[in-house]
Formats: C-alpha cells, structure tokens, sequence
C-alpha cells in the first residue's frame, strides 16, 4: 500500500532539490504573498526542520550545489544577487553579479568554479529609468567576476502556423508575417543548461511563445549554432555537449537531438518531459497541447523512430525521474504513475486534484517520491529502487534542481 504525506507550503511552488537522496528537500516558493520568497527545509517523513523567508520578487529561482548549499536569486540593495544558504537556513554569502542596469537574472546554473546567467530586462516597474535591455548570457567566477558576457538577438521571427486577424487582414484570418518582438524573456522551460562544455541558452516571444535556443562554448561565450524560430517547448540534456530540444504548438509536435557542434542530428515526431536511462535510451510521457488527450509515453529511437507505450489522459505532467531499473515515475491527471523499461504501467496514487503547477519529480532513499501541487509538497512511499545515474534528469540536474552535466557525473 502506498502511504501519502501532504505537506502545505506558505505559496506557490518554484523548485524542489536535495543534496543527497536521503535528503532534506528543500523547497523554494513565494512567501505568504508575491512579493516574498520563502526557503523550507523538509524531512522525509514531512517534518518542517526550518522555514525562512526573503525579500523578493518574480519567479523565486535557487539551485543546490554539489557542495550541499543552496543558491538563492533574488533582488537585492545593490542589485540582483545570489545568496547562499547553508543546510541549516543560515545565509553565508551574498554575490551581486555585474550587470546592466534595467536587467534582471532570468535564470542561472551553478558551476563547478562560479556561474551562468541568462540576463534578460527586469519589469518596467522595476526598471524605473534604465532602457529596455536585449538578453544575453554571461558567466562568472565563483567570486562573482565577469568572465564572458554573450548579446544574443531573436531578431524578426515568425513560424508558418502562426496566424493573425484584424484591420490591416480585413478581418480575415492569414498566416502572421514576421515581426520583432517587444520584449524578450528566457524560455517558460528548460531555458539554460549546461552540458560538458556547451551551453543551451533558450529565449523566447513571451506573447508569442516563439523562440530559439543558442548553444554556446562555455569557455568562452562563442555562439556555436542557434535554432530557427519555433513555438518553444521542452528541453533536456542528452549526453555530453549535447541536448534535445522540443517544440510545441501552432501545429508542430517534435523534438530534435544536437550534436555539440550544433548540428541537428536527429528529429522526432513527439515532444514531452523526455529522460535520458543510463543506457542513452529516450523515454517520456508526451505534451500535445490537446483535449482529450492523444498523447503516449514514447520512446524515441534510432534518428526519428517512435516505441508506443501506454495512453496517457490528461496533460498536465511533473517531469519523470527513473529509477536504476528504468522505471520512469511522473504524475499526470491526479495519478502518480510508474512505467518500467518494458512500457508497463502501475499506478501508485489516484486522487481528484487537479492542479495544473507541478513541480519536478524527486525520488529519495526507499523509494519516497516527492512533487509539489501548486503550494502543497506531497510525498508518497512507493516500491521503486535507488535513483538511476544518467544525465538527464538524473544525474545532477535531478536532486540538485541545476541543470548542469559535468563529464565526471555518470560513475
């Protein structure tokens, strides 16, 4: 039988991690309004050891190191900073990385020697005076020094399925000529990660939702290759220097592998929360933004073969984790379901909750599976083995919520 644990948080949820798989987990959300961020350190029974909260605003953003402390983005005095936290909620040092004025951190990685941000422009609201900012990615010392700032330019962008309708059309409905964006932000998933010595960086048309990733050198912020403007969707490392990178809506339904020369190397009619099993095998439930759903979890073989697994209802899915005997477990429709390595599917929990912000999947020590509801974190004890060593979502980016894949993770 599997036992539930419900644990309320002060707000909306932002990011699960842990240091190990024995834990805490340490759960960042807002405060008790969006103006307030607040940290929580939970135990695997769902015993509360300590809640602190920060000022803030935005998306509350924080990453766990591999040294077992957690780096926390925020607005600070003197400008954005990261602070570190200790396991015990103790602040130890505060970084205010060089930027612009008018930017803001979209979102960061911890690095084994420092930092990469994607920098974007802050709210007007925020901004006060400062001109509107163009994105860019940029990575620092682990004192915070600047060590390559990379400008990075969506440009006009357009996509064949997106349409418009108005005076200038005379109301009639025709595909949508390119434009610039007003503004810039990063990509709603996925939009930084580091593999190797390559860097994704994802932006997109927050109205649009179209967008494009640059893979950059991580040694020295040369932009290797960028995609073409697509509806932006899910993303993942794959291996060394190398990532997937889906694309959903406006009729497209897919993902492409790239090599860390940039190159698409391959393509699949399919986009979804895809893992990546010890072997390299691709396996994950679907997103197709449709009702009722059509969706499966797939595996992606070969260049562009799927593997049918299980139908899937629903749409709103918490990102698998898989565990050593690649059993992939998610949540999806109110359920918390598994799907081992020979597409068999269990169900471990059906409930009628139906909140669409879910959190990623965490699996612990005996078998304690964590994900978070909107501001609840649930925790369900379940038969599965100790988590899989792979690259995505389980190596690093998995526990430690920073998705960063160091050649030396898997072992």
């Amino acid at each position: 039988m599997i036992s539930t644990s419900r644990i309320p948080m002060p707000g909306q949820v932002w990011s699960l991690a842990a240091h190990d798989s024995s834990g805490p987990l340490y759960v960042t959300s807002y405060g008790s309004e969006i103006l307030e961020t607040a940290l929580s350190a939970i135990d695997q029974a769902g015993a509360t050891l300590w809640q602190r909260t920060f000022p803030g605003t935005g998306h509350p953003r924080s990453r766990m190191s591999p040294q077992g402390v957690l780096w926390l983005a925020r607005p600070g005095e003197e400008g954005p900073s990261l602070e570190l936290v200790d396991p015990d909620g103790a602040t130890i040092n505060v970084l205010v990385p060089e930027c612009l004025p008018g930017e803001e951190i979209g979102e960061f990685v911890v690095l084994d020697d420092g930092f990469c941000i994607s920098w974007v422009a802050a709210h007007p609201v925020l901004r006060g005076g400062a001109p509107y900012r163009e994105p860019r990615v940029a990575r620092y010392s682990s004192d915070a020094n600047c060590l390559w700032s990379t400008p990075i330019s969506l440009g006009s962008v357009s996509y064949a399925g997106v349409l418009e309708m108005g005076v200038e059309t005379n109301w009639e409905t025709r595909p949508k000529r390119s434009w610039v964006p007003e503004v810039v932000d990063v990509a709603h998933w996925e939009p930084l990660l580091v593999s190797g010595d390559r860097v994704a960086a994802s932006f997109e048309d927050p109205r649009g939702g179209i967008g494009a990733t640059s893979i950059l050198d991580l040694a020295t912020g040369t932009v290797v290759s960028s995609t073409m403007p697509l509806p932006t969707g899910r993303k993942a490392i794959a291996g060394p220097g190398e990532f997937l990178i889906g694309a959903q809506g406006y009729g497209e339904f897919s993902t492409a592998r790239y090599d860390r020369d940039g190159d698409q190397v391959a393509r699949w009619s399919s986009h979804g929360a895809m893992v990546v099993g010890p072997s390299g095998e691709i396996r994950g439930p679907e997103l197709e933004n449709r009702l009722p759903s059509r969706s499966r979890f797939r595996e992606l073989t070969g260049t562009g073969d799927l593997a049918d697994g299980p139908t899937l209802t629903g749409y709103y899915t918490s990102y698998p984790a898989i565990d050593s005997a690649g059993t992939a477990v998610f949540w999806r429709d109110g359920k918390l379901l598994a799907i081992n390595s020979r597409m068999e599917e269990k169900e471990y929990f059906a409930g009628s909750d139906s909140r669409n912000v879910l959190s990623r999947t965490l699996l612990l020590d005996a078998g304690t599976v964590a994900v978070a509801l909107h501001s609840e974190l649930w925790l369900f004890r379940t038969p599965l083995g100790p988590l899989a060593s792979s690259a995505w979502p389980c190596g690093d980016g998995n526990l430690h919520g920073n998705p960063v894949f160091r050649l030396h993770s898997i072992g």
